[in-house]
């Protein structure tokens, strides 16, 4: 605890309104939000890569960022960082009963069925201004792929879901053909914003049904683009040429190369 000490000593001076750092001074809890989200998405990329150093570099720039908040609610007089560990022993304490307590859990699906029955338990607990519903607590700040599966995950609990996955792969073919019905028609951006939204949406929901994560499959997807392209340089870059110094058809055929490289890598 004493490297803990010091951190927050640490975070402390940097705030000091007189001798403090002028950019750590003025940061606010809203200033400091992009912040924290690129650091959660830099632990998910060293994850990703397997880079153990990197992953520990980028888990005390995210526990900073936990400081930094407990710092800024201190100053304001809210709680400070032993209430943000104290609250989350509790927490941890009332939703592992089987490992605190007496209760029994015979599997990991047990467990995760009783974990969300202590959390609906809790938000039903909380004083609200509206009837409750089964997606109350959905954070909005979530990116709007992880949103969109909390969001099945929920009414799925209800029975609200699909019954085999022929059927989300259903769906999913129903809305790009909406999608190229807009498209044939002239529909404007509005319409297209909503076609293309649900196609998400539904493809979102066929990942949740596989039990695929959509954003891991959509940084893989990223990461294997980026490397295609990136073959497609260097080959234009051993001719002397650049990319827009080729044809689309040159390109296309590089593309193919590229992936049949990858397929035979693996």
């Amino acid at each position: 605890m004493a490297d803990v000490e010091r951190l927050l000593e640490i975070m402390r001076r940097l705030r000091d309104p007189e001798r403090g750092c002028p950019w750590d001074r003025e940061q606010s809890f809203a200033t400091i939000v992009p912040f924290t989200i690129e650091e959660a998405y830099e632990v998910a990329d060293a994850v990703a890569r397997g880079d153990m150093g990197e992953l520990r570099d980028e888990l005390g720039d995210l526990l900073f960022q936990v400081v930094f908040y407990a710092q800024m609610a201190k100053e304001a007089g809210h709680f400070d960082f032993a209430d943000v560990v104290d609250a989350i022993v509790d927490k941890l304490t009332r939703r592992h009963p089987h490992v605190f307590g007496t209760a029994q859990v015979g599997s990991a699906e047990q467990q995760r069925a009783e974990w969300e029955r202590h959390k609906a338990a809790e938000r039903a607990a909380k004083p609200m201004d509206a009837a409750p519903s089964v997606l109350d607590g959905v954070s909005m700040a979530l990116p709007a792929l992880s949103r969109a599966v909390k969001l099945q995950r929920r009414v799925a609990r209800v029975g609200f879901d699909w019954r085999v996955l022929t059927e989300v792969l259903d769906k999913v073919a129903e809305e790009l053909e909406e999608v190229r019905a807009e498209i044939a028609a002239g529909a404007g951006r509005d319409r297209l914003i909503h076609e293309i939204g649900d196609l998400l949406l539904a493809s979102s929901n066929l990942a949740r049904f596989a039990d695929i994560d959509p954003e891991t499959a959509l940084r893989e997807a990223n990461a294997r683009f980026e490397r295609r392209f990136r073959r497609i340089e260097d080959w234009l870059a051993e001719q002397g040429r650049r990319p827009e110094q080729s044809s689309l058809t040159e390109m296309e055929q590089l593309w193919r190369r590229a992936k049949e490289e990858e397929i035979q890598k693996n």
